[in-house]
């Protein structure tokens, strides 16, 4: 699946991911980065970027390379137990990059770190670690079991 097709398909207009206008640029193994821009529908009240949508910028990205380092994604699905972040930095325009890096990938939990940068100049934003637990799905419905 093509970075466009994951975007389309994760990211669509009725998800977060698609609310904040996030984008998967780069899949790789056990990797995945995606884009997210940052302006007032993201800002908190100071004008910068809220720390609650860097979360779910990283839940988003680990969650989908994680989903993608399933053995058979039609079978299974991640789900979050755990997810911290240390906000290292603030931004208040342009556009923020999340890169998620596998920890574990065991057979029933992964656990990935995501980095966020500022695209322009690569500054550390945020760290995040995230813990997914793997589920099975019910093979008549793909909801889970």
């Amino acid at each position: 699946m093509t970075p466009q097709q994951l975007t389309a398909r994760m990211c669509g207009p009725d998800t977060l991911g698609g609310h904040l206008q996030i984008e998967i640029t780069e899949t790789g193994t056990r990797t995945l980065t995606a884009r997210m821009p940052v302006g007032p529908p993201v800002h908190q009240p100071m004008g910068l970027l809220h720390g609650g949508a860097s979360v779910a910028l990283a839940e988003t990205a680990g969650s989908l390379a994680g989903w993608l380092a399933l053995p058979d994604p039609a079978k299974q699905a991640c789900v979050g137990l755990e997810i911290n972040a240390n906000h290292l930095r603030s931004v208040r325009e342009g556009f923020v990059v999340a890169r998620a890096t596998a920890v574990h990938i065991g057979r029933r939990t992964q656990v990935w770190e995501i980095r966020i940068s500022e695209e322009a100049t690569d500054a550390l934003v945020c760290i995040s670690r995230l813990t997914l637990a793997v589920i099975d799905l019910d093979p008549l419905t793909g909801r889970p079991a």
